[in-house]
């Protein structure tokens, strides 16, 4: 029953980042509406107050390092392009199907990782892959966020 609740929360909780990138790209972005969900994210650190979230400094290596290699694929459907004097984050037909693709890796790695680690060690394993995820490509889409701005503010000074 809790793995069926599981696949269901994150099933909603892919359904709402999509539904929420879709209507971010219907406004213009600036610096801080890429910057702050990681920062916001990082609060999630304070889990590893409490002992039982603890888990061994190579299994935080290879979380991070899961969902960095995870993040290239969002960083490639990351794209942004100028309208007016704006920057907007482009649309990618993909970028569901990637994060539907993500859910269903994570779902299965969850499965198997619960085998033989605790719940909370199981959460602290897939938030940290989670950061891993977010951060470089949050990362990524700032510093292509920089690029554009500053190609915008050159086009202008011109």
């Amino acid at each position: 029953m809790a793995a069926i609740i599981g696949l269901l929360i994150g099933i909603l909780m892919a359904g709402s980042v999509i539904v929420i990138r879709l209507k971010a790209s219907k406004k213009p972005t600036n610096a801080k509406k890429i910057l702050l969900p990681p920062l916001f994210m990082s609060t999630g650190f304070l889990m590893f107050i409490e002992q039982s979230t603890w888990i061994p400094y190579w299994e935080v290596i290879v979380a991070f390092l899961i969902g960095t290699f995870f993040s290239l694929f969002l960083i490639k459907t990351s794209r942004f392009e100028l309208q007016g004097d704006d920057v907007y984050l482009k649309r990618s037909k993909a970028f569901a199907f990637i994060l539907i693709g993500l859910l269903v890796l994570r779902t299965i790695m969850k499965l198997v990782l619960e085998q033989s680690v605790s719940l909370p060690q199981t959460a602290s394993f897939f938030f940290i892959l989670a950061f891993g995820m977010i951060l470089p490509w949050r990362l990524t889409m700032y510093i292509m966020y920089r690029k554009l701005a500053k190609e915008r503010g050159a086009e202008s000074n011109a």
